[in-house]
């Protein structure tokens, strides 16, 4: 099986677990897709930097416990390891991040130069790295090089208003960055907003503009959807499930998918016609999800290989 390589934010999210009490765990929406992968059975990496602090220890050791390859995890003492506090309101976690800037941000060019990159590979990342820091220049150079060996690049927008100066700005490097993706993950509110309208039919053919090859929608209880550029498109219902904390959700089913596209062995120039058995992706990523919802966290949500497979 090729490799997931993720780029971006690693973490630390401070959980609610009572009355004025957090608990920690790890997290950071590449680092849940690297786990989740990795625990199913792909090899997967995760690039990013991290302070020299306790933080961006236990965030190194608790990848490394998961089976994700670390070699890539730099440390800086120019700034600390990224917080972020959660909070449950409605149906959707709400997240107070705490890095100005963070290590994560500090992420260079340079550092992704020794990044072995080969064709059947993936790179997935996010938009909460693509503000205006050294690392946003860190995602182009791995996306060029990632392409250049012939890997296939993934993007979940994952949009985080509040740690972008305006709504416009984010929206901006995140239409900036689709064309340049071959997988394209985005929930339904996700999709207009992105793509400023309310049809979402409208909606889904705009996100189709250069590579873009493959678009999931992930749509929580009502199930997940898959659009392909030659006109395709798959639904399939959500699994029944009880939700406690759903942090995580997409990045277990964005990691689930990835990991079966992985295991396919499809390469970068077949995504654009891939067969019927995405539809049983779509249904494997939302068993996945409904494990993670059932728990607290997103990383220790994660469900095993044995727990998923039942070997």
């Amino acid at each position: 099986m090729h490799k997931l390589y993720c780029i971006g934010e690693a973490l630390i999210d401070f959980t609610p677990c009572g009355e004025g009490r957090y608990q920690r765990n790890a997290g950071g929406a590449p680092a849940n897709v690297a786990v989740c992968a990795a625990k199913l059975g792909a090899p997967a990496a995760m690039i990013t930097k991290l302070g020299k602090d306790m933080f961006g220890d236990y965030l190194v050791d608790t990848l490394k416990s998961c089976g994700v390859d670390t070699k890539f995890i730099f440390r800086t003492d120019k700034a600390d390891t990224a917080l972020a506090f959660i909070s449950e309101e409605g149906s959707e976690p709400k997240f107070a991040f705490y890095r100005n800037p963070s290590a994560d941000m500090l992420l260079e060019e340079e550092d992704v130069e020794s990044v072995p990159f080969e064709k059947g590979d993936i790179l997935h990342f996010g938009s909460v790295d693509l503000v205006d820091y050294p690392v946003r220049k860190a995602h182009l150079a791995a996306i060029r090089r990632a392409k250049a060996a012939g890997a296939a690049i993934s993007f979940d927008p994952n949009l985080r208003f509040n740690l972008w100066k305006s709504k416009e700005d984010l929206i901006s490097a995140v239409n900036a960055f689709v064309p340049m993706s071959d997988i394209i993950k985005v929930n339904e509110k996700e999709l207009l907003t992105i793509s400023d309208t309310d049809n979402e039919e409208a909606a889904v053919k705009y996100m189709f503009r250069g590579d873009a090859k493959l678009l999931f929608i992930t749509r929580g209880g009502s199930g997940a959807s898959v659009y392909t550029v030659e006109g395709k498109h798959y639904t399939v219902p959500a699994e029944n499930c009880d939700c406690i904390d759903a942090t995580g959700a997409g990045d277990g089913f964005m990691g689930a998918v990835l990991y079966k596209l992985l295991e396919s062995g499809i390469t970068r120039g077949k995504l654009s016609e891939p067969g019927e058995e995405i539809k049983d992706y779509l249904s494997f990523g939302n068993k996945v999800a409904s494990r993670v919802v059932a728990r607290v966290g997103a990383i220790p949500a994660m469900p095993s290989r044995k727990e998923i497979f039942g070997e």
